[in-house]
């Protein structure tokens, strides 16, 4: 009866084996799981914020730029999964054959103790070993390998988890703004808060005759997709007006002109309602008599005694 129970049991584990031996190659699938997101642009738009008033009363203003766009976003959640496999190689059969009898051997043994053991012999030993031995005794197949495993995509499941809307208002930092002043175009940038700082007493209008042009025609455009958007500032007639004499005031020939010349520049800006450009040419007049203390001191006197006198 006890020999009967053997023949059985060791049977079914060699069988096992046998079958197990067949596949020896193909280790326990494999799974990646990823949170992924997805944004799709929904909306695009710009916008110019010209300010208040609507029309131009002074030489400078701060004209902001703002990028809006809308979002749909999705989130998923990815599962991966991977066939996992030992690939061959024939000259390991030269080691892996004399282990696989070894190992068979020794799983046969393993078999006939733990029907002694009644079943406590760990199955690593009674089916791992005969698994391991068989493999490694079939000449076309190498036994399996963690270290030099490959693995191929078996499939690929995504699960939409959520969606909903998301809205950005950036500013228009540092990118370009397109302003048309009579038949003359100019290329300007914002900064990095998105802000354009216009100054018809400035930078490509200083050389231009902006008293005779009655609208600046603003423009910004996103090269990716041509999103656009544009803006149109009138220039008030008082403004223009100014404009030719305040130019000549800031940008005439300082050095030739004595200290009256000077209090009368600053003070003349200041009769224009050309405050800022009062201040600005009085601080670059400082800077000019640095140097030389006394007549510094001689133009800022005159400058407070002409204050004092109105």
């Amino acid at each position: 009866m006890f020999n009967r129970r053997v023949v059985v049991s060791t049977s079914v584990a060699l069988g096992a084996a046998l079958l197990l031996g067949g596949c020896a190659n193909h280790l326990p699938q494999r799974s990646e799981h990823e949170a992924r997101t997805e944004r799709k642009l929904l909306d695009h738009s710009l916008r110019i914020e010209l300010g208040e008033p609507q029309v131009l009363e002074l030489p400078q203003r701060r004209i902001r730029v703002q990028e809006q766009k809308t979002f749909e976003v999705t989130d998923f959640e990815v599962t991966r999964r991977y066939d996992r496999y030992t690939p061959y190689q024939p000259w390991r059969e030269l080691y892996e054959i004399p282990m696989g009898i070894v190992a068979v051997v020794a799983g046969v043994g393993a078999n006939v103790l733990n029907v002694v053991m009644l079943g406590n012999v760990p199955e690593r030993a009674t089916r791992g070993w005969i698994s391991y031995g068989f493999a490694g005794i079939n000449p076309f197949m190498n036994v399996e390998s963690n270290g030099r495993s490959q693995q191929n995509l078996a499939s690929l499941n995504e699960q939409r988890r959520d969606a909903r809307l998301e809205y950005t208002s950036l500013p228009w930092a540092e990118r370009p703004v397109t302003v048309i002043a009579g038949s003359d175009t100019h290329e300007l940038s914002t900064d990095r808060h998105g802000v354009l700082r216009l100054n018809l007493l400035d930078g490509p209008f200083a050389d231009q005759d902006v008293a005779q042009i009655g609208k600046l025609q603003l423009s910004v455009e996103d090269s990716q997709d041509g999103t656009r958007a544009d803006a149109t500032l009138l220039v008030s007639h008082k403004l223009r007006g100014k404009l030719q004499e305040a130019h000549d005031l800031i940008f005439d020939d300082l050095e030739g002109d004595d200290v009256a010349q000077w209090v009368h520049r600053v003070r003349r800006l200041s009769e224009l309602g050309l405050e800022e450009e009062a201040s600005e040419l009085e601080q670059s007049l400082i800077e000019l008599t640095r140097n030389d203390p006394e007549l510094q001191q001689q133009f800022l006197q005159s400058l407070i005694e002409g204050s004092s006198g109105n």
